[in-house]
């Protein structure tokens, strides 16, 4: 499936690129954990639809787990 010209698969890398950028521009750090999992799960996504990219999978699992931990358990 192609919108514009730029496969799903590609758009999903997109988005999660530009939510990894507009975290980084956060002050507030737990707004900044917050958006950058969003983008750490679309980069999940677009490991799974690159037919299984493992770095790019293993790589934001670990950061999910990361912003977890200090969203949720080692609330500051």
């Amino acid at each position: 499936m192609e919108i514009l010209g730029v496969s799903l698969t590609e758009w999903v890398g997109y988005a999660a690129m530009l939510a990894l950028l507009i975290s980084f521009m956060m002050k507030d750090v737990r707004k900044l954990r917050l958006i950058n999992s969003i983008g750490a799960i679309l980069f999940v996504v677009y490991g799974f639809m690159l037919a299984i990219s493992w770095p790019i999978i293993i790589t934001n699992v670990a950061i999910l787990c990361i912003n977890f931990y200090y969203l949720f358990v080692k609330k500051n």
